[in-house]
């Protein structure tokens, strides 16, 4: 299995670095996946879409790349936190920048319908937050969980199999920290 790890966090010393090294490490070593990632603190490029779709703005080297990746791969791990009830900035810049007609589907004419490009790819969402999980589900309905599956991973054919959330982080002992890289791990290890 080809496998792509996106890790959407801006700052190169959070805990989602952590997590996308430990899903990573494991699906190459333990299960044998081929395993290639990008990590948006690493990568320079312009988040804004400045013309949306009336005007061509050209990809970045590190952008055609990434296409490049997401092309090859068959399963995507995304990783980054919730702010503001959906992710971050940066990872939605690369959503807009990344995810285009063409590209990640393609609107039929003279028709509400489109064809998605990126069908058969699955994705897997490690999620963190700050919100008690119980009041992410009853009071926003996971808004931001919905967004990533069916707004722009399911519009583009990529199939969401698993989200793994992980709570309060900011507020966590090391000692949980430690148990959640562990369970990373294991869901790496297993492909999940």
């Amino acid at each position: 299995m080809n496998i792509l790890v996106i890790n959407g966090h801006p700052d190169p010393e959070a805990f989602c670095a952590a997590l996308a090294d430990a899903y990573r490490d494991a699906a190459a070593s333990q299960a044998g996946a081929k395993v290639r990632e990008i990590d948006l603190s690493q990568i320079a490029f312009d988040p804004n879409l400045k013309y949306g779709y009336r005007q061509r703005t050209e990809l970045e080297e590190e952008l055609r790349e990434a296409q490049e990746m997401i092309g090859w791969a068959d399963h995507l791990v995304l990783v980054y936190p919730t702010w503001w009830g959906t992710m971050p900035a940066v990872l939605k810049g690369f959503f807009d920048r990344v995810f285009l007609p063409g590209f990640a589907y393609k609107h039929q004419p003279n028709s509400l319908l489109w064809d998605k490009l990126l069908k058969g790819k699955t994705a897997h969402l490690i999620v963190t937050m700050d919100t008690p999980s119980w009041y992410n589900r009853w009071f926003y309905k996971r808004a931001g969980h919905r967004v990533m599956k069916s707004n722009i991973l399911g519009y583009c054919g990529i199939k969401t199999v698993r989200i793994t959330e992980f709570n309060m982080v900011s507020s966590s002992q090391e000692s949980t920290r430690l148990k959640w890289l562990e369970k990373i791990r294991k869901l790496g290890a297993a492909l999940a």
